[in-house]
Parts: structure tokens; C-alpha cells; sequence
């Protein structure tokens, strides 16, 4: 294999208001950032000004602004709503905003309402440090008495229902605002969701579907291609976070079949993948090294994280070398399929667990800085072991 042709090595930064700083980031030994303008409210369009602004302060740290992770895609446009043709144009003049200032690569994500699920934010691993953690129980138990869905107890089986039943009643007011809080947390700055707002939704997307999300999809990037092909940008849809259908809300991007799917519904090279190894490695049934090598040709962004799963399917962010996810056997193909191209695809170490001092810091959930850095560390310690290997 080649030795000079690594990954692109990158870091997610939620800017000025992070409580981990750019210096941070470059100590980290990270070379590029991912970032997004998370002030912007959804659909509107990003000023070339404001994008200039964010740019010109990596640039001056001494770091590049690699990935957009996210131009959010507007509910209007994800339901196809009357006025989904604004937000389609403005997204497209966002597009372009960023292709002029040199940004080219374009994370999303197509999932209703909620753009990630968890259950606990601060599971207290044996070392002690801290991860996020997804629970059935506390899902079913959010679902049926606290959002009150009409027949969610369908959705599950009947000893999750039971359990969920049993650990309701032993809860006060104080814990079940603390789990309809972590379920219903929007991305740092960005605001969360209004419990009142979800049931609305859940109510819009029952006529729409799994069929109907998807056609919604195509309309999307139909919308799009010409902005994104006449300006050499790459979109990189995220997985559904967990991956599997929640809350009666639909997904379209969360196995095997949605991946080929998603290639062949507008089948173009801009119509790329962020390939998350955490999001799909959640799925009991994904097979993730079958599902990069179906889509490793459109794959432009990594995210490389770990995930523990038990018997039930809930699930921990493990350490980014342990876990389920054999995360050898994935840099392998990721390096393999990055040798291929003329421009190295970007990875970054996707959360990390709180641990040393950031146990005691206030930090975006996920994103605290040490346990990133030890991942980054792994990560790196990896691809270079692989590519020195050969």
C-alpha cells in the first residue's frame, strides 16, 4: 500500500461556543475540522459572509474546514409540504454558497424530527468513565407514557412493554423529565424538540411511510443534482441513529437494502454516503463490512466509533477499538478504497467517552475532547499500523 496517502484526519467542532477550542483540536493531532453554521436557523440560507467568517477562523488556527456536517434538510422538505420549494431553493443557494468559499462536502441526514436517540447520557462504564446508551425499556416507557402514542405498546414486545410498565411506576416526576429531556435533545445550538411538536409530526409522517420518505428523498436530491454536479460538491447521507424505526416515525437509511436503495434512487456520483461505523454497528442484523463494500465507491466521509449491543438490541458507545464493530476490518477496506481515489476520503473519531478531567466540564454530549482524543490516537495508531503492514 501506498504510505503517503492517509486519511484525511478530522475532528468536530460546533464553533465558537464548543467548549472544546480549535487549539484543542490541532493538540488532538487532528489536521481538518468538521463543522456546520448551527446558528442558521433550519432552511435558511447560509451567507457567503458568515461562511467566510468560520472559514478565515480554522484557517487562522492552522487547521481546514474539511466537511460540513450539517446543512440540515427542513422538515417541509423531508414531508414535502406545500412550501417544501423554499426550502429546496434555499438549501440550493446554500449549496452554493459554501462551493464558492471552497467547502465541497455536504454531511445530512434525511431522518424525521429527530436527527439522533438516546436514552442516558452519562452510563458509567467499569473504568469510570461515562458513555451514551440507548434503552428499550426507557424508549417504550417514554413512548407509551410520557409521549402517550396512540397504540405504541404495538411496537413492542410484550416483556419490554412489562418492564417499561414496571419502571415507570417506580419513577418520580424529577426522572422522567431527566429521560423525556435526553430523548428529546436537538444538535448543540441548534434547540430540542418540543414534545408537543413530535406528536404533530408523528401524526404527518403515519400517511407518509416508509415508501413515501423515500419518494420525499428522491425529490431532495432530484432538487439538488444540478447545483451539486455543476459545482463538484459531494452529499454524504448519515444513517438513521439508532437504526431501526422509533416512536412511529419512518427510516430509510438504516441497512443494507436502504443503502442500495439511496445509491440507486438518483444514481449520480454526487450522491455519496457518511459511512457511520457507531449508527450501523447499533443495528443487530447489519452486517457493516457487506454494507461498505456495496456503497465504498460513493462513500465521502467516515465516522469511526464503537457501539456494545446486548440480547435486547440496546446498546453503549464503547471504546473505539473494542466493541462489536470489528473496527480493524473496516480501516482495512477504508484504506483499500482510499488508495482508489485521487482524494483521500475524511474520517474523524465520532464521540468519545467523558472521562479524566472532562468528567467535571460541561461539553456537548458525545463531544468531549479527551475521550475523542483517545480515539483519534487509536484510529490513527490503526491506519498506520495497516498501511505499514503491507
Amino acid at each position: 500500500m501506498k504510505k503517503d496517502h492517509k486519511l484525511i484526519q478530522s475532528w468536530r467542532w460546533y464553533g465558537p461556543s464548543d467548549t472544546v477550542s480549535l487549539q484543542d483540536i490541532k493538540q488532538a493531532g487532528a489536521t481538518h475540522v468538521v463543522t456546520a453554521l448551527h446558528h442558521i436557523p433550519h432552511g435558511a440560507v447560509w451567507p457567503v459572509e458568515d461562511i467566510q467568517e468560520r472559514l478565515t477562523s480554522i484557517e487562522a488556527a492552522g487547521l481546514r474546514w474539511e466537511v460540513v456536517e450539517s446543512v440540515p434538510v427542513h422538515e417541509s422538505i423531508k414531508t414535502n409540504a406545500d412550501d417544501a420549494h423554499t426550502y429546496l431553493a434555499n438549501y440550493n443557494q446554500t449549496l452554493k454558497n459554501l462551493a464558492d468559499c471552497g467547502i465541497k462536502t455536504i454531511c445530512y441526514n434525511f431522518m424525521p424530527v429527530l436527527d439522533w436517540t438516546r436514552t442516558q447520557l452519562d452510563k458509567e462504564m467499569i473504568d469510570g468513565s461515562k458513555a451514551l446508551y440507548f434503552d428499550w425499556i426507557d424508549l417504550a416507557l417514554f413512548d407509551m407514557f410520557i409521549l402517550k402514542r396512540q397504540d405504541a405498546k404495538n411496537d413492542y414486545s410484550e416483556a419490554i412493554s412489562e418492564q417499561a410498565q414496571h419502571r415507570f411506576d417506580s419513577m418520580n416526576k424529577a426522572q422522567l423529565d431527566q429521560l423525556s429531556n435526553v430523548i428529546l435533545m436537538g444538535i448543540p445550538d441548534e434547540g430540542d424538540i418540543a414534545i408537543e411538536d413530535l406528536q404533530q409530526s408523528i401524526e404527518k409522517y403515519k400517511s407518509i411511510g416508509i415508501d413515501g420518505l423515500r419518494e420525499n428523498f428522491k425529490l431532495f436530491l432530484t432538487a439538488i443534482s444540478r447545483v451539486c454536479e455543476e459545482n463538484n460538491i459531494k452529499m454524504t447521507i448519515h444513517p438513521d441513529d439508532p437504526p431501526y424505526p422509533i416512536l412511529g416515525l419512518p427510516r430509510i437509511a438504516s441497512n443494507l437494502e436502504d443503502f442500495k436503495h439511496i445509491i440507486h434512487a438518483v444514481d449520480k456520483p454526487f450522491n455519496g454516503v457518511c459511512f457511520c461505523t457507531g449508527s450501523l454497528g447499533a443495528g443487530k442484523d447489519n452486517d457493516i463490512l457487506e454494507i461498505f463494500k456495496v456503497v465504498q465507491h460513493r462513500v465521502n466521509f467516515a465516522h469511526l466509533r464503537n457501539v456494545s449491543k446486548d440480547a435486547v438490541g440496546n446498546f453503549y458507545e464503547a471504546d473505539h477499538l473494542d466493541g462489536d464493530v470489528d473496527m480493524y476490518a473496516i480501516m482495512k477496506a477504508l484504506i483499500e478504497e482510499n488508495l482508489r481515489r485521487d482524494k483521500p476520503i475524511p474520517f474523524r473519531p465520532d464521540h468519545g467517552h467523558q472521562m479524566l478531567d472532562d468528567l467535571s466540564k460541561t461539553s456537548n454530549p458525545g463531544y468531549s475532547a479527551i475521550g475523542r482524543l483517545r480515539g483519534l490516537a487509536e484510529l490513527r495508531g490503526l491506519e498506520l499500523g495497516i498501511i505499514g503492514s503491507d
